[in-house]
């Protein structure tokens, strides 16, 4: 099955133009500028992460950042998010740090994927590390199985019911139910890339060939392109969603928050050393 599998392996793809990171890099830098922070991560977060972007995707950045020690004096809560006006396929957004630790103590999957992007427009090397650690620490079974089957059920209700479908919508349903097959089966935190969730769960010849089939397609039409069912991959949906239960009872207790305290202050200290 080894050789049959690799013969097959699954398409994969993640289309950044030289000149594309070089306006994302310019944006992070107006950014800090313009808001008095420090970017400490950026990453893609969408479909070119995933690997399946068609041409017209827009480019999702995401970011993590940090404030000098006097934001963090104020007595009234500021924004914690930054957002940018989509322009030209460029959808640039992001989260404080001390929002994304409180995102990270409740195991948040999204904020998990960013971590695991394999698309980074930027890294502090040691603080990414640190966090990945602590997001290793913090991963919760429980709640990844819940959110992913959540958005299954969800897009399959949603976008997957007549006998025509958007190309784009499959792949929105068959890559969060084999996230969560991916932690049914004891593997950890899911892979943000769909080719090494698909290339490690789908064993079924006839399957992968199909999938790799609508990939081809939907990597080089737009985002808005239709076709009639795919039967193969839609019975394998149902199947699983017939299978897995949405389980109500996801919230696991949250931990000890000291590490995570710990590791605000020591960013937020280095940061306005670094600044000042």
């Amino acid at each position: 099955m080894a050789e049959s599998l690799d013969a097959c392996k699954i398409l994969s793809a993640h289309p950044i133009a030289p000149a594309v990171r070089q306006r994302v890099i310019q944006a992070l830098a107006d950014i800090e500028v313009a808001h008095d922070v420090s970017v400490l991560y950026a990453c893609e977060s969408g479909s070119r992460g995933w690997g399946f972007a068609s041409p017209d995707s827009d480019y999702d950045v995401r970011f993590l950042y940090v404030h000098r020690l006097p934001w963090y004096l104020a007595v009234e809560p500021r924004r914690d998010v930054i957002e940018l006006p989509i322009s030209d396929e460029l959808d640039v957004g992001g989260w404080e740090l001390r929002k994304t630790l409180r995102l990270l103590r409740r195991a948040n999957p999204v904020l998990l994927e960013w971590l695991d992007s394999p698309v980074i427009y930027r890294q502090h090397e040691a603080w990414a590390g640190e966090i990945r650690d602590l997001a290793a620490q913090w991963f919760s079974p429980q709640r990844g199985r819940y959110h992913y089957l959540a958005m299954a059920h969800r897009n399959f209700r949603g976008y997957l019911q007549g006998e025509s479908v958007r190309l784009k919508k499959y792949l929105y349903v068959l890559r969060p139910l084999l996230a969560a097959l991916w932690i049914e089966r004891g593997l950890g935190q899911p892979p943000m890339r769909f080719a090494d969730l698909a290339g490690y769960l789908v064993t079924d010849e006839a399957l992968r060939v199909e999938i790799n089939a609508l990939l081809a397609i939907k990597m080089r039409s737009g985002e808005a392109e239709y076709s009639p069912r795919w039967p193969g991959i839609h019975a394998f949906v149902e199947s699983e969603l017939a299978r897995t239960a949405v389980d109500a009872d996801y919230k696991k207790p949250e931990g000890e928050a000291a590490a995570l305290d710990a590791f605000l202050m020591r960013t937020v200290l280095a940061v306005s050393q670094e600044k000042d």
